[in-house]
């Protein structure tokens, strides 16, 4: 078959553009499987709880792949894993903890981690020092990132530990310093916006009745008394007698408000309101707290903006205006 100048010119072109298109794909592929070959190459981190994940991932940045276990909405005292979620300790670089327990149902995995030589890190236990530990009945209480100015410390310690652990150039140690700072700088932003808000409430009304006694550190550092009806932990159970006597203070102290918490069931909160009203004093559901997990706040310094927020509304104090809240920090990718 002969073909005339037009196909010929026609049939160069599409040869040619199949060479073009061949050679784009053949970069695009290349391109994409340097990409997954740069990621598959970072060293892993797994955390166990968003509060721990989004200083980590902060921290870190592009110099390693951060995995959190327990979702924003996961309660981790009650957190089983999954076969996969055991691959990926045993495949980490580093895996951190909180500590003090709170891991529960976690701790035989956390176990064979350590004595795999797999790097561990229990970093609430990490960051506190002599006896700023709460605790309860021999129990130590987990909850450390309830006070901000605690939890701002975590950051140095996760740049030491990934320094430790992946052990980084120079420029990358820098780095990791300078975003360890400054995450640290906002934390402890944070923490005083906070003091601010609660220090808002009339003395008299800082009671802060809540689901499960999550909130002892919060009360210690912003100077609120603390009752919860379940103890430390969401996987014990409040009793007929704890509630009674929860009762008797909201009538004798007249408390307005009682608050859920988003990862425990409201029925034992329910039963306070009921039975103070059974006796005449009238107390209002002050809205939803998050306490083991940020819940729909999604991030740490949200869940705590959202926490000091409804309770100064619900016990008489005051919220921040827009202008004065602290800079949020971005959710892990």
């Amino acid at each position: 078959m002969h073909l005339n100048r037009r196909q010929l010119t026609a049939s160069g072109l599409l040869a040619a553009s199949a060479l073009v298109l061949a050679s784009l794909t053949g970069c695009a592929e290349s391109s994409v499987s340097a990409t997954a070959a740069s990621a598959a190459a970072r060293p892993i981190v797994v955390c166990t709880t968003t509060m721990i994940g989004d200083v980590a991932q902060e921290v870190a940045g592009d110099l390693a792949d951060v995995h959190v276990l327990f979702g924003p909405t996961v309660d981790p005292h009650l957190f089983r894993a999954t076969r996969d979620d055991v691959a990926l300790l045993m495949r980490a670089d580093l895996v951190i903890c909180n500590g003090f327990g709170l891991e529960g149902y976690l701790e035989p995995h956390l176990k064979r981690v350590s004595e795999t030589g797999i790097p561990l890190m229990h970093l609430a236990e990490s960051i506190l020092k002599n006896d700023e530990a709460m605790s309860d009945a021999g129990v130590v209480d987990p909850h450390v990132w309830m006070d901000a100015s605690l939890w701002a410390r975590t950051a140095p310690a996760i740049a030491k530990a990934l320094t430790d652990a992946l052990k980084p150039e120079a420029a990358s140690l820098q780095t990791l310093n300078e975003r360890a700072a400054s995450v640290e700088q906002r934390l402890l932003e944070l923490d005083a916006h906070s003091e601010s808000v609660i220090s808002s409430i009339p003395d008299h009304a800082r009671i802060l009745v809540t689901a499960h006694d999550a909130f002892r550190y919060f009360g210690r550092r912003y100077n609120v008394r603390v009752e919860g009806v379940q103890g430390l932990s969401t996987a014990s159970e409040g009793g007929l007698r704890a509630i009674e006597s929860l009762v008797d203070l909201i009538v004798e102290s007249k408390i307005p408000a009682v608050f859920v918490e988003s990862t425990v069931s409201s029925r034992n909160i329910k039963a306070l309101v009921e039975g103070a009203g059974a006796r005449g004093q009238a107390v209002s559901l002050g809205g939803t707290l998050h306490s083991d997990a940020p819940g729909d706040a999604g991030t740490y310094i949200r869940m705590v903006e959202h926490n000091v927020d409804t309770i100064a509304a619900a016990l008489g104090g005051s919220t921040l205006r827009e202008d004065e809240q602290p800079p949020h920090a971005e959710s892990p990718q």
